[in-house]
């Protein structure tokens, strides 16, 4: 059984009164999380690929166009208040920027306090209390130097894994983590992604890790979702993706990586080759056209729809047009199978 499930999503902004112009946002997106066993998937892609529009969907915090965001079986917009209950407490979310979740006129302990008093997780301030420091220290923070201070008497980094420490508190679920080390220096950033596998691997949690840093989402996750201009373009076990790119994005992405070798220059986007130049386009056609080096007739003409390599993953793309052609709703089932028989 599921426990959350976005099928067929599709969510487009503008098209009003006021704004005329209409961008879709995320297309045909599919992904479930299962009740039983715990999955670590990383959605990545670069700025405006849809990967927070994602976010907030699953979160409820806007509604999709079409398709439906579902929380054990039932759409969020359908959830009585017992159910809006459960799932807030458990789908829970840390966000790019943290100072955002917090009330500069409030000390940092109330982000803390409150969700223990607002879902009753503490008989007294005692329990309250040791509840608290429990849960700084998962993620290496010393009480003595956080709690009584205000949020921009701390860090960046302190204030995210406050954040990710009262996750921690509710014991959620779900934890949708988008760009949770964007902001924060290389030195924390390894603590903060500890702290969020340690959650999955020591309290069951599945992890949505939302980030345009390949690097870091090959180190923690186990399946990886590559988007571009709201599409899905490749999706798999992260091996396999990562080592193997398939899509020309993908393998755009994995040669952008700058090398640790002064011996062998940085070639970023020339990796591809060069661009394939401005094409005629028609109504429907591939939204990576524009800087493929192998498109084809067909690209110009046709939305590729998702082939599929193998038992470990899928790519949007006619260059594998010989194999098996997959739904959006086959992927996510076929990853949370797979995610299950790994476990």
């Amino acid at each position: 059984m599921s426990l959350l499930e976005a099928r067929r999503v599709r969510k487009v902004f503008g098209g009003g009164l006021w704004r005329r112009a209409r961008v879709v946002a995320l297309e045909n997106f599919s992904l479930v999380f299962d009740e039983d066993t715990p999955s670590f998937t990383a959605v990545v892609g670069e700025s405006g690929s849809g990967k927070t529009t994602l976010a907030r969907l699953l979160l409820g915090l806007i509604e999709p166009t079409s398709g439906e965001v579902r929380f054990r079986g039932i759409p969020l917009r359908s959830l009585d208040r017992a159910g809006r209950r459960c799932f807030l407490r458990e789908v829970q979310a840390v966000f790019q920027d943290p100072y955002e979740a917090y009330n500069p006129f409030y000390k940092v302990d109330h982000v803390l306090e409150l969700p223990i008093r607002n879902f009753g997780l503490a008989r007294d301030r005692r329990t309250a209390r040791a509840l608290i420091e429990e849960a700084l220290a998962g993620v290496g923070l010393r009480v003595e130097e956080t709690l009584g201070r205000y949020p921009h008497q701390l860090s960046g980094g302190q204030r995210q894994r406050i954040m990710v420490a009262r996750a921690l508190l509710l014991r959620p679920r779900i934890l949708i983590a988008d760009e949770p080390v964007s902001m924060v220096d290389a030195s924390l950033r390894a603590t903060i992604l500890r702290s969020l596998l340690d959650l999955h691997r020591d309290h069951g949690v599945s992890v949505l890790y939302i980030t345009h840093d390949l690097t870091t989402a090959y180190q923690v996750s186990h399946d990886i979702v590559v988007l571009y201009r709201g599409g899905v373009v490749e999706a798999g076990r992260v091996e396999a993706v990562v080592r193997e790119p398939a899509h020309p994005y993908t393998r755009l992405l994995v040669g952008s990586i700058p090398l640790p070798r002064p011996d062998r220059p940085w070639r970023g986007e020339r990796v591809l080759g060069q661009p394939a130049g401005l094409l005629p386009l028609g109504p429907r056609f591939c939204q990576f056209l524009d800087r493929c080096p192998f498109a084809m007739p067909i690209c110009q003409q046709e939305v590729p729809p998702l082939f599929q390599l193998g038992s470990e993953r899928a790519v949007a793309c006619f260059l594998y047009r010989d194999q098996p052609v997959l739904s959006n709703d086959d992927l996510a089932d076929l990853l949370c199978k797979r995610t299950a028989t790994s476990n």
